[in-house]
């Protein structure tokens, strides 16, 4: 890619994570760009500067930009449409209750700038959609005019802005050439390699890329509970299994299952996808199955630490029977972190918060800290909403330790790391650990007097 190129007047429609987060890069970069979003309240408070969301750097960047004049906020994009050289989809594509994707926002989101753009200009869907959107945008544009591409976005949250300044790759899907090659353009001086494709093959990608990463999220997993079995410790295998380089580290790390507002959605959604084109994709529904089971392997370490042993399931990822109903009935349980993962402070598909909803199913009264949300959720009526009602938020660590029958790590947070286990032995009813991130050593642990379970830990 060239190390420079004219800047552009770029028009953002969405202001959720990759849509001011694609806003805010792109000013960073130099162009000029307008970022619009229907929620009137979050465009103010964006235009003050103030970021709602918890991402690192993001708030300096739309700070930079406000600040540079290269960044703005308004609540119509159809009323800056025409005076833009591309328009960035960046709207929510959840996924609905049977299945499917629902484009209804992405749809609207077109129709609102669709007969405003300037002709010469592009479409680009950063929207995660399902294979073969494509074609479906094209009809409802209904423009020769505008040229049409698919960038997908491969952003973690809580690294956001470095994923997109610093990609493993920028995948473009066009039907023309040119088209791509000015989407491609706005990356210029990125040491990154730029994938031209069609469209269905960018959009394909996108789903690719995360189902591989829920598959071997699960597979280390399953070999966590292997390892259990035969007497094996996790960490050496993973240390071992990883030092392949055609296997790697990333992303074989033990945990209580993948979650977040992308890898369940697209997982689901690629299954979807591929049982319409007549393939039945049973990998993906194995990976899928798995990462349920795991949920329930958690809730069961969380009982037998505590002496009860619960019967397993009949089938992978199958709930657990009718006779263990209630049976944590009396036992308190400090959950530390509800978020999906460190580093934000989004609930959205968080597997911790579905391992406290079943320890909620089965009778525990849970007391639970999050260092990204604080226990002032009177404020959070977002956040308040996604939590089970057996759960009670605690302003520190050792506010939800004190008095608990067992604490079990669940998102991992550094300051669980580091906090003193020892003061904390002596603040619970029983000094028990369930670590379902092989976050804590377990030396460290016992010796401060806990009875501490790990994923796979000898």
């Amino acid at each position: 890619m060239s190390e420079t190129a004219p800047p552009q007047r770029i028009l953002v429609v969405g202001a959720g994570y990759v849509g001011l987060t694609t806003a805010a890069c792109f000013a960073h970069l130099g162009h000029d760009v307008i970022c619009a979003d229907i929620d009137r309240a979050k465009v103010a408070s964006l235009s003050a500067g103030v970021v709602p969301i918890r991402e690192t750097d993001l708030d300096r960047l739309v700070a930079e930009g406000i600040a540079q004049r290269r960044l703005r906020f308004v609540i119509s994009a159809e009323a800056v449409a025409a005076t833009c050289d591309f328009a960035f989809l960046c709207v929510p594509t959840p996924l609905r209750a049977d299945g499917e994707t629902e484009l209804s926002y992405l749809m609207a989101a077109l129709d609102s700038v669709a007969s405003r753009l300037r002709p010469g200009s592009v479409l680009v869907t950063k929207s995660t959609v399902p294979v073969g959107t494509a074609p479906k945008i094209a009809a409802a544009l209904g423009r020769t005019d505008v040229a049409l591409a698919s960038n997908p976005e491969f952003l973690r949250e809580g690294s956001a802005v470095a994923d997109f300044l610093a990609p493993d790759r920028i995948v473009i899907g066009a039907d023309d050439l040119s088209a791509a090659h000015r989407v491609a353009a706005l990356y210029a001086g990125m040491d990154a390699p730029v994938i031209l494709s069609d469209p269905t093959s960018a959009e394909t990608v996108k789903y690719a890329a995360n189902a591989f990463l829920a598959a071997k999220v699960s597979f280390v997993n399953a070999l966590a509970a292997v390892c259990e079995a035969v007497g094996a410790d996790v960490d050496s295998v993973l240390e071992g299994v990883g030092s392949d380089h055609r296997i790697g580290s990333a992303y074989l790390q033990p945990g209580p299952g993948w979650g977040g507002s992308c890898l369940p959605k697209d997982t689901r959604a690629l299954v979807s996808v591929a049982n319409d084109a007549g393939y039945v994709f049973h990998l993906l529904e194995g990976v899928i199955a798995v990462n349920e089971q795991q949920l329930d392997r958690v809730v069961d370490k969380v009982a037998r630490v505590v002496g009860i042993e619960l019967a397993p399931p009949s089938d992978l990822g199958a709930s657990a029977p009718e006779a263990d109903v209630r049976c944590l009935d009396g036992v308190t349980v400090a959950v530390l972190g509800l978020t999906f993962k460190a580093g934000t402070d989004d609930l959205r598909g968080s597997p911790a918060l579905r391992v406290a909803d079943r320890l909620g199913v089965v009778g525990a009264q849970l007391v639970a800290y999050d260092p990204a949300l604080g226990d002032d959720l009177d404020a959070r009526p977002d956040i308040s909403a996604q939590l089970p009602a057996a759960l009670t938020v605690r302003s520190s660590a050792f506010e939800a330790l004190r008095g608990a029958d067992v604490a079990v790590v669940l998102t991992e947070w550094p300051e669980f790391a580091t906090l003193d286990w020892a003061r904390a032995a002596a603040e619970m009813a029983a000094a028990r650990i369930v670590d379902a991130r092989n976050l804590l050593d377990p030396v460290q642990l016992r010796a401060a007097g806990f009875t501490y379970e790990g994923l796979g830990r000898r």
